[in-house]
C-alpha cells in the first residue's frame, strides 16, 4: 500500500462536523439505502401472500420462497462485483445511478408478475441492481468525511436507511403486495431527483486521471495473500448478520410452530421487528466505535449479544408471540454492526480498490444465504427445525469471531492510499 501522490483538496475547507454529517452525500446515501432496504426485504415480506396468489400450495411455497430468495441473493453476489469494478473506474456516483435504475424497473416489473420462473429472473435482476447501493454508498461517505466522523457517518448513512424494513412491512399491511412492488419502484425514480447536485469523492478524483493505477481489479483482491486474507475476513465478520435474518427472520413461521407457539408467527412482522433493531444498533455502534476507538471492539461485543440472543431464540422456549417478536427486535440490534462491518471493509483497502471490496464484501456475505439455506435444508432432513437452525448457526459465529478478532483495526486510519 502506498499513499496517494496528490494534495487532497476536497474536505480540507473548515466546516463544523454537524455540516459533515449532514452534507448532501450522507444525507442522500441514508435515503439511497433507505429504499434499497425497502427493495431488498419486500420479498422477504411478501413471500407468503404474492405465492400463494400465483397458487402455490403450503408445501410448495416454502420450497419455491427459498428458491426465489436464492435467485435474488446470487444477483446480489453477481452485482456486488459488478458495480464495485464500476466504482472503482468510472466513481462512487455512477453506481448510485446505475444501480437504482435496475433494481427500481426490476421492482416495477415484479408487481406485474404471473409466473414463478419469471419472478424468479426478476429478482435476480432486482438483486444484480441492490448489489451496488450501499457499497458505493459508504465507500462515497467514508472517503468525504474527516476520520474521526467516519464511524458516526456511516452509522448514521446504515441507521436511517434500514427503516425503509419497518416502511416496507406497512407498505404490504395497508396495500395489496404488487402496489408494494410500485411504491418501492417509484420511490427509486423519485430518489434519482436528489442525486442532482452531489458531488463526487475527492479522493477518487485525485487518482481518476491516473492511467499508470490500476482501478477496479476485482482479481487484485485474490493474487496477494495478505489482501485475500483482509478481504475474507471482511466478508466472515459479515457472516452472523444474514444467518439472522436470513434463517432466524426469514423462516420465523417455521422456528415460531417448532417452539409450539400456538399463534402463527408473521416472517414479514420478524423481519420489521429485526430491522427495528437493526437500525437502533446501527447508529450506536457507530457511537460505540468512536467511543472505545476501535471498530474490533464495537463489533466484537455487539457479536456477542447477537449470539447470546441467538440461543435464547432457539432454546429458551419462548411461547409467546410477544416476546418472540421482542426477541427478534433484540437480535436486529445486535446485527447493528452492519455499518461498522461495511465501513470495516471499505477501511481496510486503497482507493483503487475500496468501491470493489467495499460493494463486495457485503453482498458475498447476502450471497452465502443461498448456502446458508441449503444447508438449512438439508439439516432439516436429518434434524429437527430449531437443531438445524442451530447447526447453520454454529458455523456462521465461528467464522465469524474468529474473523473479527484477527483482522486488522482500522480506526483512525488514513483513507488516501493506494493498493499496489
Amino acid at each position: 500500500m502506498k499513499p496517494i501522490p496528490t494534495e487532497m483538496t476536497s474536505i480540507t475547507a473548515p466546516r463544523s462536523d454537524a455540516s459533515h454529517l449532514f452534507s448532501a452525500p450522507v444525507i442522500v446515501a441514508a435515503l439511497g439505502y433507505f429504499v434499497d432496504i425497502y427493495d431488498l426485504l419486500l420479498f422477504g415480506i411478501v413471500r407468503l401472500p404474492s405465492l400463494a396468489a400465483l397458487g402455490l400450495s403450503d408445501a410448495d411455497i416454502s420450497i419455491t420462497g427459498a428458491s426465489i430468495l436464492n435467485w435474488q441473493m446470487t444477483g446480489l453476489l453477481l452485482g456486488g462485483i459488478l458495480w464495485g469494478v464500476l466504482g472503482d473506474k468510472k466513481g462512487r456516483l455512477s453506481v448510485l445511478f446505475g444501480s437504482i435504475i435496475t433494481y427500481s424497473l426490476a421492482n416495477i416489473a415484479c408487481g406485474f408478475v404471473q409466473d414463478v420462473t419469471v419472478y424468479k429472473l426478476l429478482r435476480f435482476i432486482a438483486g444484480i441492481g441492490l448489489a451496488g447501493e450501499l457499497g458505493a454508498g459508504i465507500t462515497l461517505v467514508s472517503e468525504i468525511l474527516p476520520k474521526h466522523l467516519r464511524a458516526i457517518g456511516t452509522s448514521l448513512v446504515a441507521g436511517i436507511g434500514l427503516l425503509g424494513a419497518v416502511v416496507a412491512y406497512f407498505t404490504v399491511e395497508y396495500f395489496d403486495w404488487r402496489y408494494a412492488y410500485f411504491i418501492g419502484g417509484g420511490l427509486g425514480i423519485s430518489l434519482l431527483l436528489l442525486r442532482i447536485g452531489v458531488f463526487e469523492s475527492g479522493i477518487f478524483k485525485d487518482i481518476k486521471d491516473q492511467k499508470h493505477v490500476e482501478k477496479g481489479n476485482f482479481f487484485a483482491l485474490f493474487n496477494n495473500k495478505d489482501r485475500l486474507v483482509r478481504y475474507l475476513k471482511c466478508i466472515g465478520i459479515g457472516l452472523p448478520t444474514w444467518f439472522v435474518i436470513g434463517i432466524l427472520a426469514t423462516f420465523s413461521n417455521e422456528f415460531g410452530k417448532a417452539l409450539g407457539i400456538a399463534e402463527p408467527i408473521k416472517p414479514g412482522l420478524s423481519i420489521m421487528w429485526c430491522y427495528v433493531g437493526l437500525s437502533m444498533g446501527d447508529l450506536a455502534s457507530g457511537f460505540i466505535s468512536h467511543w472505545l476507538e476501535s471498530r474490533k471492539k464495537a463489533v466484537f461485543y455487539l457479536m456477542i449479544f447477537t449470539l447470546v440472543f441467538s440461543c435464547v431464540y432457539l432454546f429458551a422456549g419462548i411461547k409467546t408471540v410477544g416476546l418472540f417478536y421482542t426477541v427478534a427486535g433484540l437480535l436486529g440490534f445486535g446485527i447493528g454492526y452492519w455499518a461498522m462491518f461495511v465501513t470495516i471493509g471499505a477501511e481496510q483497502f486503497g482507493t483503487n480498490l475500496r468501491a470493489t471490496a467495499a460493494t463486495t464484501v457485503p453482498n458475498m456475505v447476502r450471497g452465502t444465504v443461498v448456502g446458508m439455506t441449503t444447508l438449512f435444508a438439508t439439516f432439516k432432513g436429518s434434524f429437527s427445525v430449531i437443531q438445524a437452525g442451530a447447526l447453520v448457526g454454529v458455523i456462521c459465529f465461528a467464522i465469524g469471531i474468529f474473523s473479527i478478532l484477527t483482522i486488522p483495526e482500522t480506526h483512525g486510519r488514513d483513507l488516501d492510499f493506494l493498493e499496489e
